[in-house]
């Protein structure tokens, strides 16, 4: 990606407990949006929300809760964005209790590339 360019943030929004095969959704399309080559994901937590089933879930300290709202939020040029959503279009039609799908396009101001740290354990 460049710096002044045009993007597409994609946005989905499910539950932290909706699941992918054995695993949990929201990493399964972490790692695919990875795979795939998208410039970056993010995964947010929320404190309090609802859906469709309007069943309000919240996290407070007194409580055990698995079942929160999260946010994924994908970023990349818009050809890349609309095709990965395609490819995991199925899985979220599959999803029991719903979710959503939002894209907002956005200017990328600034786009900085990390170096890798080095992953050697250190002496």
């Amino acid at each position: 990606m460049e710096n002044n360019s045009s993007a597409l943030v994609l946005r989905i929004y499910l539950s932290s407990s909706d699941k992918y095969k054995e695993g949990l959704l929201y990493e399964h399309i972490v790692f695919k949006a990875k795979e795939q080559g998208l410039a970056g994901a993010t995964v947010l937590k929320g404190i309090l929300g609802y859906g469709a089933s309007s069943v309000i879930h919240s996290y407070k300290f007194w409580e055990v809760s698995e079942k929160l709202p999260v946010v994924i939020e994908i970023i990349d040029k818009e050809t890349k964005v609309t095709d990965f959503f395609e490819l995991i279009k199925p899985l979220l039609e599959s999803v029991r209790y719903g979710c959503l799908v939002a894209t907002e396009k956005t200017d990328l101001i600034l786009y900085k590339t990390g170096v890798k740290q080095d992953t050697k354990p250190r002496k």
